[in-house]
């Protein structure tokens, strides 16, 4: 017996690579290397060491620590200019690709690294993407420093010249179409070479050509090995390398043993093997794989081409103003921006000063004050009175989606059918696995080469490709339909959020009436100088009553006003002139309100000039057309609410409509925007899944806080990023039929799933019981695939026609 010790491998304690030796170490953590050792240090030394604990070995290795040198560039201005979503006022943010992204640790530590450098404001993952998005103070540390503080600790952004002109310009990954290309060479010449063989009936191949023949299918299959089928192999390594089973595990079984068999018996002569059907294998799944990349790209380009976004901007032209699209500006335009109304694109303040809110770009809540002919960026949103700018890039209309989608505004709850297909993709690898070596081991009892096939059968059938694409194509194609018809949904996981809906609740005005040609009356005759002030005021606000008065006062001049003020379920105030106007609720007037018959079914707006009662404006409300139509089918339905900042003026008529169709829902008027949000939160608590309808600018917290919220848009820049979905005022009265279109939807993802459950089912069945082989299996994945696409495409437009979407 000999007496040679056993070498047992030591493991590195950051990365989990083997190490050749134990000398690079700290207490009793050995490494692989310096690179490895110095992260661990610099975790240690900022009590991040909670990194391990999350996951073993979670980092990649650092073979050698960085040069510095290596990113000197990123003190050239201009490229990192380039680099920047955005740069005002001390703040930045940027957005890197980082490769090495991989486990739920590298999310933890690269969202606390802020912890190891103070001036990083914060830091948000996307796993999916491997994109983390960074906000730091450029006036504290340079964006070459957060570039180096990211590489010291292992996650060197990948910064290419794909990075300075934008991610969105990147051009498509031709290697998938190279390695498809090469394994159908394969497939078609390996099918070639073994005709003689399949075809010999009377054994007249003589040994010599058997041998050629297999050697040629051999070196056909090597480049398919190592070159076409090396992401399944890199993808079950990454997956194995963290505990993990991932879906291409069992892929990889399944041409292991496939091309281990097939060599096995050219070499020894048995037989021709079966690489035709390796080569086949790897083709087909590579076609499937191109199949659901173009499909992911199709919904990918439609969530960033946010082209179709109901928010409208008021230009001028030829020195009037008009009110157009957003997706029809241009470098150059004179744009009039208003309190609370986000900037469209980057350009040049031409009014004298501004204050700018850039929370929902830096998550700071200070405001910025900007003066004449300074930039103004994108995504900012006006506190202030109006202001007049000149646009000095293209709209930002992608970096809006980016604002929309962004994690600030990220509601946390549970997604049963998400949920559903994670835990199947979990268990499905081990159920195969088990089932496969079971059938082994049967059919092992009477040939060894039937049960290479069946195994190899099974492992290669049994694929959840088509229930992992039930949900996104649904619901993927219920968004391009929805869109269609004005009604923008923030993400596919939306429509899952309809489904679970219990309680609607409206806001009045902006929502429930229609914000065209309402009837303006003023309490008393105003003189012209008394018009002007008032005109001057509504015209730095967005809240509804506030362009009614706008409208009205049409051929009326406005002036400069100084320090303005809004303040939401108020009202506003600002100098004209030297006068002091507020217009509003009685209490921010300062003046008690007025009683007459004339105010009911009416909005009544208070005034007040130099703290001296004014009159009021008396708005009579026009409901939108179909709105008894619209809460006579949500009510059969859902439980209706109804809260709005007004006065209770037109609670006599809106109980009338209530009762009328049977509506026991609450009424609340004076509500201020936290009164609202408090109103959701109650309904929430009490097990009620709420859905919001707002105008966007008064119910933006009540909207953030609902379980999904929408924010009605007319052809004013309401677009806020805290809502769920925004639609259209015009679609208004096909709101019922979006609700029942998305519960549809829902069905059909469950039939889906159905249909992926049956085909797997079947599939296996034959497979264990030796009827399919494995060339058979590799086309019928691919077409396993197509056929829930194809279901799920038909049916959401087959519904989308019986609901005339």
């Amino acid at each position: 017996m000999s007496n040679t010790p056993v070498q047992i491998a030591t493991k590195c304690y950051h990365c989990g690579e083997i190490c050749s030796d134990s000398h690079i170490r700290i207490d009793d953590k050995i490494f692989c290397c310096n690179g490895c050792k110095t992260v661990y240090q610099i975790l240690d030394e900022n009590n991040l060491c909670n990194y391990y604990d999350l996951e073993g070995s979670p980092g990649s290795t650092v073979l050698n620590p960085f040069n510095s040198e290596s990113f000197a560039y990123l003190d050239d201005e201009s490229v990192v200019e380039k680099l920047l979503d955005f740069s005002d006022a001390g703040m930045a943010a940027v957005t890197f690709f980082i490769p090495s992204i991989h486990c739920s640790s590298c999310i933890w530590l690269l969202e606390k690294v802020y912890e190891l450098n103070p001036a990083i404001t914060s830091s948000r993952v996307n796993f999916i993407k491997k994109e983390v998005r960074i906000t730091f103070n450029k006036e504290k540390i340079s964006l070459r420093q957060v570039v180096e503080l990211l590489t010291s600790i292992g996650y060197e952004p990948k910064i290419s010249l794909q990075s300075l002109e934008g991610y969105k310009n990147k051009k498509h990954n031709r290697s998938l179409y190279y390695k498809i290309g090469i394994a159908g060479f394969a497939f078609g010449n390996s099918m070639l070479f073994n005709f003689p063989e399949y075809l010999d009936i009377g054994h007249a191949l003589t040994p010599h050509f058997k041998v050629i023949f297999g050697g040629l299918n051999i070196l056909l299959s090597l480049p398919v090995l190592f070159y076409s089928a090396s992401g399944y192999f890199k993808s079950a390594y990454q997956g194995l390398h963290n505990h993990s089973l991932n879906i291409d595990v069992p892929i990889v079984l399944g041409i292991l043993v496939l091309l281990t068999r097939s060599i096995y018996e050219i070499t020894s002569g048995m037989g021709p093997g079966y690489l035709d059907s390796f080569n086949g294998l790897i083709f087909f799944l590579l076609i499937g794989r191109l199949f659901q990349d173009k499909t992911y790209q199709s919904l990918s380009f439609d969530r960033d081409f946010k082209s179709y976004f109901p928010v409208s901007v008021t230009k001028i032209i030829a020195g009037a103003k008009r009110v157009v699209p957003i997706s029809k500006l241009k470098i150059g335009d004179r744009l009039i921006v208003r309190n609370q109304e986000l900037i469209p694109a980057d350009a040049l303040l031409l009014s004298e000063s501004a204050q700018i809110d850039y929370s929902f770009v830096t998550g700071e809540s200070r405001l910025v004050k900007k003066y004449k002919n300074e930039i103004v960026y994108a995504g900012g949103r006006l506190n202030d009175a109006a202001i007049e700018i000149q646009t000095i890039k293209h709209v930002a209309q992608s970096y809006l989606t980016k604002l929309w989608n962004s994690d600030t505004f990220e509601k946390q709850g549970t997604h049963h059918l998400s949920d559903l297909s994670d835990k199947v993709a979990g268990y499905f690898t081990f159920i195969i696995i088990t089932i496969a070596a079971a059938a082994g081991i049967y059919w092992y009892r009477q040939s060894w080469q039937i049960a290479v096939n069946v195994v190899s059968a099974v492992l290669i059938v049994a694929c959840p490709c088509a229930l992992a694409l039930s949900i996104p194509f649904t619901f993927g194609h219920a968004m391009r339909i929805f869109g269609k018809n004005k009604f923008y949904l923030k993400n596919i996981e939306a429509i899952e959020t309809i489904h679970d809906i219990t309680h609607i609740v409206f806001d009045k005005t902006g929502t429930l009436t229609w914000q065209n040609n309402p009837e303006v009356i003023f309490s008393r005759e105003l003189d012209e100088n008394e018009k002007i002030a008032i005109k001057s005021l509504v015209q730095n606000s967005i809240h509804p009553l506030s362009r009614f008065i706008y409208a009205h006062l049409e051929n009326i001049p406005a002036k400069v006003v100084k320090d303005f003020v809004e303040i939401p379920g108020q009202g506003i105030s600002g100098n004209v002139d030297g006068c002091k106007v507020c217009l509003g609720s009685p209490e921010w007037c300062g003046i008690s309100p007025l009683r007459t018959k004339d105010e009911e079914n009416s909005s009544a707006v208070y005034l007040s000039i130099n703290e001296r009662e004014a009159g009021a404006v008396k708005i009579k409300s026009r409901y939108r057309p179909g709105l008894k139509d619209v809460l006579a089918q949500l009510a059969k339905k859902y439980k209706l609410s109804l809260i709005s900042g007004d006065n209770d003026a037109e609670k006599g008529y809106l109980s009338q409509l209530f009762g009328e169709l049977g509506i026991k829902g609450r009424m609340l008027f004076n509500q201020s925007p936290h009164d609202k949000r408090d109103f959701i939160l109650r309904l929430q608590n009490a097990g009620e899944k709420v859905l919001m309808i707002g105008d966007g600018l008064n119910d933006a917290g009540a909207l953030k806080q609902s379980d999904f919220g929408t924010s009605i848009s007319e052809d004013i820049n309401v677009f806020s990023p805290a809502c769920d979905a925004i639609l259209d005022a015009n679609s208004f009265r096909r709101l019922p039929r979006f609700l029942n279109y998305a519960q549809d939807s829902y069905r059909i993802v469950l039939i889906s799933f159905g249909i992926s459950f049956l085909y797997n089912i079947v599939g296996m069945a034959f497979a264990v019981s030796g009827y399919l082989s494995p060339l058979v299996s590799a086309i019928l994945m691919p077409i396993s695939s197509i056929s829930v696409v194809a279901f799920a495409t038909v049916n959401t437009y087959i519904l989308a026609r019986k609901m005339h979407l």
